[in-house]
């Protein structure tokens, strides 16, 4: 006979009243279907429902080919994007910062796979994050496969939500980068940042905080104040992709290439250089946007400090020989790429910096 309800265990209970619809993870899956659809490539039918995404290595014609993955995050941007109220830009930011590190090895990516995690869901809200991934994806040619949603209540404050993403490329062995022949006299050509990209927001946040500003408040240096702080600091990560296999393909002259991340400059240059040789570069040569001078200015951050935490407006480094400098910049400006010839590689003067910055950062008038 079957145990009557009691003190102890007063009802029968299901998932939903612990916290997790499973209603609207099944919504949301159909909700995302076609998103997940457009983002169809070679070695990929980009469909949803299965255990597992597949990808047909072959198709994509590859003859010696090696695999290359990354993962990475979002960090606290999208505690900006939760609070503004914007959610369909992060998404974007999460393919990027993947992708973007697949590429300074020579890589095409080839597929993306999401984890989104939150307290509840809101079908909605979970909808527009998504599409941003997509459109991410779009960007890259590369396919979204797959991911995870996990409603989890107790384990996010209410509103809340985490991203992690997944990416995979592929690269024929003898084109990695960076290359060997990385040496003094090569030339660093830097790609224009969008912003922030989805480095230092903990460090953003604090000073928008301390200050009592609203996201929803003007953004001071857009005269009409038709932008927001909010948008201002959620311009998406600038996807390079394209544009550097483009020139990759087209000139055979890079020779490395530094996502500039995290740590600017000076932790970020020195992974894809050879020991005995420093960067040397020209501080004056580009111009930082206004949505760092202004966290600058506002934070009272150091010029130091602003370097070492954010990418001050060049996203992507690529270094080349002086000889083919013209031709790849030329190949990247036709691209979109916003480019400046930032730099020089030289042999490294005894217990010097890896990476010398001469004059201050991004002060290009």
């Amino acid at each position: 006979m079957a145990d009557s309800p009691s003190k102890d265990r007063p009802n029968r209970y299901t998932y939903a009243q612990a916290g997790v619809d499973i209603d609207a993870g099944n919504a949301l899956v159909r909700a995302i279907a076609p998103l997940a659809k457009s983002t169809r490539r070679s070695g990929s039918n980009a469909e949803l429902g299965g255990f597992g995404g597949l990808f047909d290595l072959k198709a994509t014609g590859y003859k010696d080919p090696v695999l290359v993955a990354a993962n990475d995050g979002v960090g606290t941007k999208l505690k900006v994007a939760i609070e503004a109220g914007i959610h369909d830009t992060v998404g974007i930011d999460l393919v990027a910062m993947s992708v973007n590190d697949l590429v300074v090895q020579g890589a095409e990516p080839l597929f993306f796979l999401d984890y989104f995690a939150t307290g509840k869901l809101d079908v909605e809200e979970a909808t527009a994050v998504i599409s941003g991934i997509a459109e991410g994806c779009r960007q890259a040619n590369c396919a979204l496969i797959g991911g995870e949603t996990a409603e989890m209540p107790g384990m996010y404050a209410k509103g809340d939500y985490d991203l992690a993403g997944f990416a995979v490329g592929a690269v024929e062995r003898d084109q990695i980068l960076p290359r060997r022949d990385v040496g003094a006299g090569d030339v660093l050509i830097g790609l224009a940042s969008t912003g922030f990209h989805s480095n230092g927001y903990s460090l953003v946040r604090r000073i928008v905080a301390d200050h009592g500003l609203s996201y929803d408040a003007p953004f001071p240096h857009v005269e009409d104040g038709s932008v927001t702080i909010g948008e201002a600091l959620l311009t998406p990560t600038r996807i390079y992709v394209r544009s550097v296999l483009k020139a990759i393909r087209e000139t055979g002259a890079i020779k490395a290439l530094a996502h500039i991340t995290g740590g600017g400059f000076v932790e970020n240059i020195p992974r894809v250089l050879p020991e005995g040789l420093a960067a040397e570069i020209d501080g004056a040569s580009w111009r930082m946007p206004d949505v760092f001078r202004w966290v600058m200015k506002l934070g009272g951050v150091e010029e130091a400090e602003m370097g070492r935490t954010f990418n001050c407006g060049i996203g992507m480094v690529v270094v080349v020989p002086e000889d083919r400098a013209a031709e790849v910049a030329r190949v990247l400006a036709a691209e979109g790429e916003t480019v400046y010839r930032i730099g020089t590689l030289r042999e490294r003067r005894d217990e010097e910096p890896r990476v010398v910055i001469e004059g201050a950062l991004g002060s290009l008038a």
